[in-house]
């Protein structure tokens, strides 16, 4: 098969942020160039143009593609030729300018992969929405854990029914670095994460606990109605949550927690999702990511390992490994199908071929609204003493 079919090429990938330092990028790169199907051919890696020149030989870009603005990327790239310019613009800077440089890159006519929150607030998440649905670009969003096989593999036995009816959905992601106020210490990730201005108004639950959430919604399909949130911090003098639980209602009479610390000492980035249906539950583990437990009363547990020759392993999440059994694969790999599964649409886009823009296997503008409305109605719900309030929008999708 043809490089990115029918394409035929490697798509041409322009990034903003991932300067000098960065974590988040740095990954962005690796993921989308995992499979060989995109070159790093541009970047507007701050927005200290100094820095940006300096950030620019680390990633292999050529002087005159290393940009002082994204304004400049987007324009100096769009009068470049069509056989020459980026097809894609990957944000990965801080929350507070996410929605500025996506909403000015599908505007240009660029696609777009986008880091997660979506934007800053809700207000933004339904603009950039707007703006998308108007344009004909394809935009992914990176809740980088639904690209895990045996996430893809609990969606599909899910959805197919093999739990019968879904009762309970319980959620964690436990940290526990920010235990300590690294943000008095100069410390570049808790500066900004803790920064009302820069990370929006949440703190860990705008963080972290939007992944725990996403992954529910992903693998279970069941639709919110209403959430009571508890938000906290610990840490004297932190503005924003450090640690919280929300009680969700679905619109199917199932139940669901939420729950995000990053002042748990010594844990790392453990990410959990359990699902009790009527005829069977199961349990997975990001830092155990080839393994998901299967249970159901009166027979073994059953603990599904990532095989993609197994039987048992459904088309998605076979597709969605690269390297056969009892090799492990992880983060970089998951990340890699989010860009993947988008590089398709991207492809059929190039070629003027019809592609789906709402159900995608990657999540996409449409989960980052429904994000951003968690995040909105979490701390409203604790400010308002864990009151329930609504947790449906119209942009949400199964």
């Amino acid at each position: 098969m043809a490089l990115n079919s029918p394409l035929a090429r490697k798509l041409r990938m322009g990034i903003v942020g991932g300067g000098i330092g960065s974590f988040i990028g740095r990954v962005h790169t690796i993921a989308a160039g995992l499979d060989n199907r995109a070159e790093l051919v541009a970047g507007a890696f701050s927005s200290d143009p100094q820095r940006s020149k300096e950030s620019a030989p680390g990633y292999g870009v050529d002087d005159s593609r290393a940009y002082g603005s994204y304004e400049a990327m987007l324009d100096a790239e769009s009068r470049l030729p069509e056989d020459q310019r980026i097809d894609f613009v990957s944000v990965t800077t801080p929350n507070h300018t996410h929605f500025e440089i996506a909403k000015a890159a599908v505007e240009a006519g660029f696609n777009v992969v986008c880091d997660k929150p979506m934007t800053l607030d809700l207000d933004q998440a339904e603009q950039l929405l707007k703006t998308v649905e108007n344009s004909d670009v394809v935009f992914a969003l990176t809740h980088n854990y639904t690209g895990y096989p045996l996430i893809r593999q609990a969606r599909e036995m899910i959805l197919g029914g093999e739990l019968g009816k879904i009762n309970a959905i319980r959620a964690q992601y436990i940290q526990g670095w920010l235990a300590e106020k690294l943000e008095d210490s100069d410390h570049k990730q808790a500066s900004w994460r803790t920064d009302p201005s820069k990370s929006g108004a949440a703190g860990a639950f705008g963080d972290i606990a939007t992944h725990a959430f996403n992954l529910g919604r992903y693998v279970t399909g069941e639709l919110p109605e209403s959430v009571s949130c508890h938000l906290k911090s610990f840490v004297d003098g932190r503005v924003l949550d450090d640690y919280g639980t929300a009680v969700i209602r679905y619109q199917s009479g199932a139940m669901g927690t939420v729950t995000a610390s990053q002042i748990s000492h010594g844990r790392e980035n453990d990410l959990e999702i359990e699902v009790d249906g009527t005829l069977g539950s199961l349990r997975w583990r990001q830092e155990n990511p080839n393994e998901m437990i299967v249970r159901k009363n009166g027979k073994p547990h059953q603990i599904y390992t990532r095989d993609p020759n197994a039987e048992y392993m459904k088309d998605l999440a076979a597709s969605s490994c690269r390297i056969p059994s009892g090799h492990p694969e992880g983060f970089f790999s998951a990340f890699s199908n989010i860009y993947a599964a988008a590089f398709d649409d991207m492809a059929k886009r190039a070629e003027g071929q019809p592609f789906e823009k709402r159900n995608t296997i990657y999540p996409n503008v449409y989960d980052g609204v429904e994000g951003m409305l968690f995040i909105q109605q979490c701390v409203n719900s604790s400010k308002q003493d864990a009151a329930w309030l609504p947790l449906k929008h119209d942009a949400a999708r199964r």
